[in-house]
């Protein structure tokens, strides 16, 4: 069974087993259970239901394998013959989660 899950403003199609990388979820560790209430379409063919814009009584239960930080992104500004050069660099907080269970 097939589900489109929207959370933290992003939204996946997955099904039971599936490992996803989010943005962090405050206030848990790894091996927390997280319920996302926020399900879009659940079922897959002619079986699927969409909602409007959620799916009444749907919930897709995953558990975060791990919290950690992504690959490093650097920031590079720069104004032309004004001698301005700047060098950032930024990790985003990650969760790794494992989808569970697809309820509805």
């Amino acid at each position: 069974m097939k589900a489109t899950i929207k959370t933290q403003g992003r939204q996946f199609t997955v099904t039971k087993g599936d490992i996803l990388k989010v943005n962090s979820y405050p206030n848990t560790q790894a091996g927390d259970s997280v319920e996302l209430n926020e399900v879009l379409m659940i079922g897959e063919g002619s079986d699927a239901r969409f909602g409007s814009p959620l799916v009444e009584g749907a919930s897709v239960k995953a558990t975060i394998l791990e919290n950690k930080k992504d690959k490093k992104i650097v920031v590079f500004k720069k104004k032309r013959r004004q001698g301005y050069k700047r060098r950032r660099g930024h990790r985003q907080h990650l969760s790794v989660i494992k989808i569970e269970s697809i309820k509805g």
